[in-house]
């Protein structure tokens, strides 16, 4: 045996040695903000690479023992991770490792992973292509032998108020009036040059940076997560995603879009939980929208679930992790 065995021998165990000062059962133990690195299968069959902050968490089920064994959960996941790309399957793997090192203690595991997914859009209208950066955050849950998956995603998109278009519209009626009212025939040269300057487009409506979060929960399977198929049923649906690259015929583009697409936040809400619906892969979603406002010093917000017995609820936190950038 080596001096290092026998200083190892001797060291003191107080986890296992000494009994819970007060007894009682704990609904998870382990650690949060691990910072890990992942690979991710992209979707064309490649894989990137992000940096990840994990959380790994048993159930404690002794009342009397004191804790768990947190560096045998750090260490399942330095070996998988370091060796597998982060899937269903891997995210299964390590739970039951987590309860097979926990044998007698822990009948319940969890996994959270968040991480940025990176991947390359194209612009509206130029050839152009830029990079787009999504908060992503993988749950896996695993008890009674019985494995469940979620995913968490944030879309950034833009609204425009339908209300403030309204009343913009109304005083370029008024202005229209006050400048032509008086003229037997209009001049249409007069009238599109009026059009083309800012004495004639006299108000515009507010528009701002929106948020859509969402929490989806995914049937069991041990395929891959379905990133940016999700990413483009959301953005699909709200119709004004924000833009990476952007030449003045994008940013036309979009000002067309945003005409095109005035929503209050209930109209992205409704938006979402339509396209969520029609997929069979969801069993549940929860989605917030968040528009920060350009008008108010506060947030519109709407908040839409799925609806199913003993699911999400409307007050539930965000799927994704603070300190994401979406203002």
């Amino acid at each position: 045996m080596s001096p290092f065995e026998n200083v190892l021998r001797d060291m003191p165990d107080i986890a296992n040695d000494v009994k819970a000062e007060v007894s009682g059962t704990l609904a998870w133990v382990g650690m949060n903000e691990i910072e890990m690195p992942v690979r991710i299968e992209d979707d064309a069959g490649g894989l990137i690479q992000s940096t990840a902050l994990v959380t790994a968490y048993v159930n404690l089920t002794e009342p009397h023992v004191r804790g768990i064994h947190m560096s045998r959960l750090y260490l399942h996941l330095d070996e998988t991770f370091s060796q597998r790309p982060l899937n269903p399957c891997t995210l299964r793997q390590m739970l039951r490792a987590f309860l097979d090192s926990h044998e007698g203690l822990s009948d319940r595991a969890l996994i959270r992973v968040d991480f940025d997914y990176v991947t390359r859009r194209p612009a509206l209208v130029s050839d152009n292509v830029g990079w787009r950066r999504y908060p992503v955050s993988m749950i896996g849950v695993l008890e009674n032998n019985e494995f469940s998956l979620e995913m968490g995603l944030e879309v950034l998109y833009s609204s425009t108020c339908p209300c403030s278009a309204a009343l913009a519209r109304q005083l370029i009626q008024e202005k229209f009036r006050e400048d032509f009212g008086g003229q037997e025939q209009v001049d249409t040269a007069g009238v599109l040059e009026w059009l083309g300057g800012e004495s004639g487009i006299v108000a515009t409506p507010h528009s701002q940076r929106s948020a859509a979060e969402l929490r989806v929960r995914l049937t069991p399977s041990f395929e891959m997560f379905p990133i940016v198929e999700l990413i483009d049923q959301i953005e699909g649906a709200l119709r004004t995603p924000v833009q990476a690259t952007v030449k003045r015929e994008d940013e036309q583009a979009f000002a067309l879009l945003n005409g095109q697409n005035l929503m209050f936040c209930e109209d992205a809400g409704r938006r979402i939980q339509t396209a969520l619906n029609r997929d069979e892969r969801i069993l549940d979603f929860w989605v917030r929208c968040t528009h920060y406002e350009s008008l108010h010093p506060h947030n519109a917000v709407s908040v839409v679930t799925k609806g199913v017995d003993g699911g999400y609820v409307a007050g539930g936190g965000s799927p994704v992790r603070l300190g994401s950038s979406r203002k």
